[in-house]
């Protein structure tokens, strides 16, 4: 019997409530925003200084380099490992755009490869049937908040000598086999758009790596070249002051808002356990921690679907609703379905429901009843 809707259509639930977790903070966060005013420390400066230190710290790497976006993050890091025109890079066909086009912006030429099945991230199984006497680097995608399988594609990129960037940007501090991503590679990017599991008040971004050569290369690069001493032509893509001290201050409850995500993850995996095929949860692979940037299921009749859950109050959101190499963008590769089958099944599939570390538990009923009521 169908579960009645009559109760929950008066119910609306936020997708995230950015707002619910500043009031959390507030006092903090308007202390630190008020000295930063008060020092007019507006761009570089001490505040972002100090989140460099404390990130690299707490991420357990020796240097971390802000920058305005994680979009930046990623072409500052190819630029800094010397990727030249015409050079392959290997990765997932299943992400944000930032990833793919960093790699034509840099100069490189975009090689997609396809999607693991269960978790979404690149098919390591793949990746050295793509290699070529042009591939310089793989950049995987910690997608979603479940990391790539790193031990296969470190081993590939040893063996044919390739530079591995991690995409970090949905994964604040997941683990793999214990170890924290954007440990793993010769560079990480993350993102802190305000909707990341660490994010700003508006776009900020970092790239971290173990290597000095690179960090100070791209301190340089990435703000002009050297203030007062251009000694090369550079970007200007910077950190700001109120974003970094904003930044300091939610870092602090980074793990206490992780162990909220995934309690909720895991309360929805139980929730849905027994809908079968209708509604998959996400799969969280053997040794990897998921820290549910979002919380994504493959679901049969998505269109229904969402329209059901639209009409109770509840939004849903695509990430993404095609994978990459069929967009308008990349017409010029002459993809296919065939050449893609896991991403392309995938991407007619998948959607993201609400999942937030302020969620009430009101909130968690309300979805799960409303999802309840669409499969019966």
């Amino acid at each position: 019997m169908a579960i009645s809707t009559n109760n929950l259509a008066t119910k609306q639930v936020p997708f995230v409530d950015l707002y619910a977790q500043y009031l959390s903070i507030q006092p903090e966060i308007d202390a630190a925003m008020s000295e930063v005013i008060r020092k007019s420390a507006y761009v570089r400066s001490k505040f972002v200084d100090d989140f460099e230190i404390e990130f690299a710290t707490k991420l357990g790497i020796k240097h971390c380099v802000s920058c305005a976006n994680g979009t930046d993050a990623i072409y500052i890091a190819m630029k800094g490992l010397g990727i030249q025109p015409g050079d392959e890079v290997i990765t997932t066909a299943h992400s944000w755009i930032s990833t793919s086009e960093t790699i034509t912006q840099a100069g490189g030429k975009v090689v997609f490869c396809d999607t693991d099945a269960d978790t979404y991230t690149i098919d390591t199984t793949k990746i050295e049937s793509l290699i070529t006497p042009g591939t310089v680097g793989i950049i995987p995608v910690h997608l979603y908040g479940q990391p790539a399988d790193m031990k296969p594609i470190m081993d590939i990129a040893e063996k044919h000598k390739l530079w591995v960037i991690e995409d970090c940007a949905q994964a604040h501090f997941a683990t793999y086999n214990g170890q924290t991503v954007g440990t793993f590679g010769n560079a990480a990017t993350f993102s802190f758009y305000p909707g990341k599991n660490l994010g700003a008040f508006g776009d900020a971004g970092c790239l971290v790596t173990p290597d000095e050569k690179l960090a100070s290369w791209s301190t340089l690069y990435s703000r002009h070249g050297g203030k007062g001493d251009h000694q090369i032509e550079g970007i200007n893509s910077r950190l700001d002051g109120l974003q970094a001290a904003i930044l300091s201050v939610k870092l602090k409850y980074i793990d206490q808002w992780t162990s909220a995500r995934q309690a909720i993850g895991s309360r929805y995996d139980n929730a849905f356990k027994h809908l079968g095929s209708t509604v998959q949860t996400p799969k969280v692979a053997a040794g990897r921690s998921h820290v549910y940037h979002l919380y994504v299921l493959n679901v049969d009749r998505r269109d229904a679907f969402r329209e059901h859950l639209q009409n109770l109050g509840v939004p849903t959101v695509l990430n993404y609703p095609k994978a990459l190499p069929f967009y308008p963008a990349y017409a010029y590769l002459g993809h296919k379905p065939s050449d893609f089958p896991v991403a392309h099944s995938n991407q007619g599939r998948i959607v993201s429901i609400p999942i937030f570390p302020e969620m009430t538990d009101s909130q968690f009923d309300h979805v799960v009843e409303s999802i309840r009521s669409f499969t019966g």
